[in-house]
């Protein structure tokens, strides 16, 4: 239900959309990703300060922050990668909410960094219908959202009624921490040694800082890395590279060969595909993909799946590496 109040767009950033989390859960299978924020953590924590549950709408911006003019007083908390912020042209904090008076004008600038991506929560939460059980942007295939694309300049969104409690911040030792380097953990599988990858091959992904290259959003994030040796010479009835396999089922946070080039499938990425994927980043580390910045180092730490912390729990800061 909505509350009366909206927020007009009056500068869109660069690439800024309405998600939820979890996302669109539940049609993986017929192709449909998941969406959602890419950094559910920052996204989560900054819903909890203004009182919604964590997973209601909110923005993810880009780069580049949104200028965001409200119709009515408005709670919101702007989390994630370090960015300038102001209401009315004074400059106001990251990771505690803050009240924007009717008419005022919340405005994000340019991502400083570490970190690419920054949160825009509101109390009460962005008043958007759902599509297949969801409000999050696909924008490839033009559907969640408001209209299934980023926001655009003269974009009206309403707002729910607010009704939680308001924090004073979100605590620094739940807040995560952002760097140039970054250790993501994985499992092993399910494309493992001998059959694809060699030994040394795992070696140098597990031994090895990869960077991140500028060709990356949020379908995957390219790096740049050494060539594996492989296992095999092709791949058979696949295909004529050693990284080609039969289309098989993918996961969110795969670290997916094409060819000799690995990608970290994100939130908006293939559902199936025919290529090997040697680790996974568990679900609690995903957040970071949505934080990786071209250049960032990335090391990779191999954990036994039982072992792997649960992506639900808000607990202390998340340590980048």
């Amino acid at each position: 239900m909505t509350g009366g109040a909206e927020f007009e767009v009056v500068r869109p950033g660069m690439m800024t959309t309405v998600q939820d989390w979890p996302g669109r859960i539940g049609y993986w299978h017929v192709g449909v990703p998941p969406s959602g924020p890419m950094d559910d953590l920052s996204f989560r924590l900054g819903n909890r300060a203004v009182g919604n549950v964590e997973g209601a709408p909110g923005l993810e911006c880009t780069l580049g922050g949104p200028a965001l003019r409200f119709s009515a007083p408005t709670w919101v908390c702007v989390t994630g990668a370090p960015a300038p912020v102001a209401v009315d042209g004074v400059a106001v904090p990251q990771w505690r909410p803050v009240e924007v008076p009717a008419g005022g004008v919340l405005d994000i600038g340019l991502v400083a960094g570490p970190g690419m991506r920054c949160y825009v929560l509101v109390a009460g939460g962005i008043d958007m219908p759902e599509y297949l059980g969801s409000a999050a942007t696909f924008t490839l295939g033009r559907f969640g959202g408001d209209t299934g694309n980023a926001l655009r300049a003269g974009d009206v969104l309403p707002v729910g009624r607010a009704h939680g409690r308001i924090a004073a911040a979100v605590p620094t030792e739940e807040q995560p921490v952002f760097a140039r380097r970054w250790e993501l953990a994985v499992t092993e599988g399910p494309h493992g040694a001998p059959e694809f990858f060699t030994r040394n091959d795992f070696d140098t992904i597990l031994g090895t800082d990869y960077e991140v290259h500028f060709n990356s959003d949020r379908t995957g994030v390219r790096l740049i890395g050494p060539k594996p040796q492989w296992a095999r010479a092709d791949g058979g009835e696949a295909g004529l590279h050693p990284s080609n396999i039969h289309d098989n089922a993918y996961s969110v946070g795969a670290l997916d060969f094409t060819g000799d080039t690995p990608i970290l499938l994100g939130p908006d990425g293939p559902s199936l595909g025919g290529f090997v994927c040697p680790v996974t980043v568990v679900a609690a580390d995903r957040w970071k993909l949505g934080q990786l910045t071209p250049g960032d180092a990335v090391r990779f730490v191999a954990v036994r799946a039982d072992r792997a912390a649960s992506p639900r729990a808000l607990g202390p800061a998340r340590r980048a590496g």
